[in-house]
């Protein structure tokens, strides 16, 4: 399965250069849309850079495919759900939205037990929700450096310069939204606690 998903992130290349001719669209007019380099998309293009996460989101948004098409990996899981996940540099990343438009959902898993990346933070078009689900999460944003844990969420513009990795040895789940710039998930309003008896007597007195 391994030599699978390499083999599906070494044709993203091609299928980027196919998609972008396509649309007719130059690399510097790429770049603006997506904040990406001139130089990086060449890269990707020719192969000689490997597909990340954080280069893949933004250009899938551009040229207006979800992940799992871009990437065309190998289908897995439950057949009725057709779940794909990605592996890369170690972490597991399953989509769970499949339009093109909109917010993008996913399920991240980054292992433990090896050595710890060092941070290198990246800046890209978008805004990004992140939500652990077990594990503790280390977020870079900017000048802060926090530890997330099981049920704590972080939102941030993703041009802040951002990286988020393992906290320890130990992996982490962690859910993902992703949205264009200027388009954020809407969250509801927690319901107003009813007042008691107690509270009533103290407005009163």
């Amino acid at each position: 399965m391994d030599h699978e998903l390499d083999q599906a992130l070494d044709s993203v290349g091609p299928r980027l250069r196919a998609l972008r001719r396509q649309r007719e669209t130059t690399l510097t007019d790429l770049s603006a849309t997506t904040g990406i380099s001139v130089s990086t998309l060449s890269r990707l293009e020719t192969g000689d850079r490997r597909p990340t996460l954080e280069l893949l989101l933004p250009l899938a948004k551009a040229h207006g495919v979800s992940l799992d098409e871009l990437v065309d990996a190998p289908p897995t899981g439950d057949p009725r759900v057709h779940l794909r996940p990605v592996t890369n540099n170690g972490m597991t990343m399953i989509p769970l939205t499949r339009r093109a438009g909109g917010i993008q959902a996913f399920k991240m898993v980054l292992p433990g037990g090896g050595v710890r990346s060092e941070p290198d933070p990246q800046t890209h078009e978008g805004y990004e929700w992140l939500y652990v689900l077990n594990g503790r999460l280390r977020v870079v944003l900017g000048e802060h450096d926090l530890v997330l844990g099981p049920g704590e969420a972080a939102e941030f513009d993703t041009r802040v310069p951002h990286w988020f990795g393992t906290a320890d040895q130990e992996s982490v789940e962690i859910l993902s939204l992703f949205g264009r710039q200027g388009e954020r998930a809407h969250l509801r309003a927690r319901p107003k606690a009813r007042r008691t008896s107690g509270d009533s007597d103290q407005e009163s007195g």
